[in-house]
């Protein structure tokens, strides 16, 4: 069935494309709605709310509806929350549409992981889960683009969020066509719709030997529940905790808040106007595709665990290179600043990276202050009461010398890079294939539950308990844990990989 890479390219593309398209809709929107700091984090974050509620109840319904039906679901959800984005028109009703987009990207991006790892062949598994991954960044690089061209149209935001509509319709209406798994068939005892699958995916008659193989490891595997997870049965305890470590180190390391804000942290390096941020941070959507392809390309014949030392290798030394330029070119500049100035130097002083960019914000929103009294108009005349409160605390506008700048987003493209051939991609491999068919759809939503987790808490407070220090030792941990403990599973089939840790 040619078709079906084709159309699950779109669940990751228009994943990849609402993750990055807030990095560019919250500068309209911060002064349209006159958003305070505090408003403009929880729009960001409501999204994460949103994909963290459907990580802890989508596994079942995976399980329990099948793969391709959670997709369904989650592309109607997907052109419903767009709808409402578009027709917001208060800070309630924006947050409300967040949420419903946070859910349906949650819900397709655990169900396309297990979808595509259960109906690939072993030797181009690793190529279409990764193909997902690349999809997503390549979405994100849309969304960057979306930002750009859309950013001086008059409600321009609408524009951005309503593309989506017709590609989430297109998505859900092609998915209705497509087989279900057979793994997810044998599970419900439909082995003559599971072998006829079978040949329409590997074109073939011959299946008999492959759904053997599949009846014989699920023989078992339909027994587990939930509780299982954290049992020593089958390793099923050390499978999760590899599971739960790895969305661990991809949070912790604080490359994806750069989706939300790459705008914004753009800026605190120099790049002052809303074109220039936005056009920049183009530029960091180009990187993450270009990295992603070799990963993509080659991750069967090289393997998931080399791609990931290497990622981690590379972002343990950018880490601490960007943090430098960042610490020199966010607090460099007149020495004329207020008390209140410094003591919110002194506050932000000891974040990593990550934690920097809502001092960016703050500066943005203080010193836009005659942006926003303009533009309140636009909505209604009200005047945004956090802003009143806050308008007599101003951050000079610092110039960047253009060395440091250039030096800083290079360093920054570097740091993106790495992820994107390590840990953005390989880490849904991984998760997708070391989990018993039984239960991947709840493992894989437990660990993705953890994963939005740490993202909201990180997007939401904009602060962590560690300096820049302590983040190179985490990437230096990372790299530890993925020589230790991840397994090498290129060539092997779904079944060989779990009786396999189930030894171990």
């Amino acid at each position: 069935c040619t078709l079906v890479p084709a159309i699950l390219c779109l669940c990751g593309f228009l994943m990849g494309y609402e993750l990055g398209l807030i990095s560019g809709a919250l500068l309209q929107l911060s002064s349209i709605l006159a958003l305070s700091c505090k408003q403009q984090e929880i729009v960001v974050s409501s999204l994460l709310i949103g994909a963290l509620l459907a990580s802890l109840t989508g596994g079942f319904l995976i399980d329990r509806f099948g793969r391709r039906i959670a997709i369904i679901i989650a592309s109607c959800l997907l052109v419903l929350g767009s709808l409402i984005l578009i027709l917001s028109s208060s800070y309630g009703i924006l947050i409300v549409g967040r949420i419903a987009i946070g859910i349906s990207i949650s819900l397709s991006s655990i169900a396309t992981c297990v979808y595509i790892a259960e109906i690939a062949p072993q030797h181009r598994r690793g190529l279409l889960v990764s193909l997902n991954e690349l999809m997503i960044v390549i979405g994100i690089l849309f969304a960057y683009i979306s930002n750009y061209v859309f950013t001086n149209v008059s409600h321009g935001w609408k524009y951005m969020f309503g593309l989506v509509i017709p590609i989430g319709t297109l998505q859900a209406i092609a998915m209705y066509f497509l087989p279900p798994s057979p793994r997810f068939l044998v599970m419900k005892g439909n082995d003559e719709a599971a072998s006829k699958v079978l040949g329409r995916l590997r074109a073939t008659s011959n299946t008999a030997e492959e759904l053997t193989v599949i009846k014989s490891s699920l023989k078992d595997e339909h027994q587990y529940n939930f509780v299982d997870l954290f049992r020593s049965k089958d390793n099923m305890r050390a499978r999760m905790l590899i599971g739960l470590t790895l969305v661990f180190f991809v949070q912790t390391t604080g490359q994806p808040n750069i989706l939300f804000y790459a705008s914004t942290v753009l800026k605190s390096v120099g790049f002052q106007s809303n074109e220039a941020a936005s056009l920049a941070s183009t530029g960091v959507g180009v990187v993450k595709v270009v990295s992603t392809i070799p990963a993509t390309v080659f991750v069967d014949h090289v393997g998931s665990k080399t791609f990931l030392c290497i990622g981690s290798s590379i972002m343990a030394v950018s880490l601490v290179t960007m943090g430098l330029f960042l610490e020199d070119s966010i607090f460099r500049g007149p020495g004329n600043m207020s008390a209140s100035n410094e003591s919110l130097k002194e506050q932000f002083a000891g974040m990593p990276f990550q934690g920097r960019t809502s001092l960016t914000t703050l500066r943005k929103f203080k010193t836009a202050k005659t942006e926003e009294q303009n533009s309140t108009a636009l909505a209604g005349g009200r005047t945004s009461a956090a802003s009143q409160r806050g308008s007599h605390i101003v951050i000079d506008t610092v110039e960047v010398p253009a060395a440091l700048k250039w030096l800083s987003l290079a360093s920054l493209l570097v740091y993106v890079a790495a992820f994107s051939i390590g840990l953005g991609p390989m880490t849904w491999l991984v998760l997708s294939e070391i989990f018993p068919g039984g239960i991947r759809g709840r493992a894989m939503a437990l660990t993705s539950s953890m994963n939005w987790g740490i993202n909201l808490l990180i997007s939401l407070t904009f602060l962590t308990v560690t300096g820049k220090n302590s983040l190179f030792l985490l990437d230096l941990a990372s790299l530890a844990f993925i020589i230790v403990f991840i397994p090498e599973t290129k060539g092997c089939s779904l079944e060989q990989i779990s009786m396999e840790l189930a030894k171990q």
